[in-house]
C-alpha cells in the first residue's frame, strides 16, 4: 500500500532537508515509453526547487533503478530545475506546470514503488 505524505510532512521533510518526489505517469510513443517525476528538495540558499524528470523506460522485473535509466533530454542530467523562495511557491509551481497533486507526494527514494506499479500494470 502507498504511503503518500501529509501536507504537514511534505513540508516538514522538505524542511529538514528531506527531498519528496511524485510519480506523474508516462507517455507512450510508437517504440519507447517515457516516465515522467519530479523531485522537491530544499537548496543550500535556504531556497526550495523543484527538478521534472522524464526517462526513457529501460526497466524489466530485474531492473528496478528508475534512477539509472536514460534521460529524454542528456543536457539535463539533473532533471529541468526550477527554484523558489518558499516550499509553497515550490509546490504550487508542480501543481500548475506538471499537474502535481498536493495528496501523492512519497519520500525520496520511494517512487522506485510507483515504478513497480506501473510495470505490474
Amino acid at each position: 500500500m502507498k504511503q503518500y505524505l501529509t501536507e504537514e510532512q511534505i513540508k516538514s521533510n522538505v524542511r529538514l532537508g528531506k527531498s519528496i518526489e511524485q510519480w506523474l505517469g508516462f507517455t507512450g510513443e510508437d517504440d519507447y515509453v517515457i516516465l515522467k517525476w519530479l523531485r522537491i528538495d530544499k537548496e543550500k540558499n535556504q531556497g526550495y526547487s523543484v527538478s521534472y524528470f522524464e526517462s526513457f523506460d529501460e526497466g524489466n522485473e530485474d531492473l528496478l533503478d528508475i534512477y539509472e535509466f536514460s534521460l529524454l533530454d542528456p543536457d539535463e542530467p539533473f532533471g529541468v530545475i526550477n527554484t523558489f523562495a518558499s516550499i509553497d511557491e515550490a509546490l504550487e509551481f508542480a501543481t500548475q506546470t506538471y499537474n502535481a497533486s498536493n495528496t501523492k507526494y512519497v519520500s525520496a527514494g520511494m517512487i522506485q514503488e510507483e515504478y513497480r506499479d506501473y510495470l505490474n500494470r
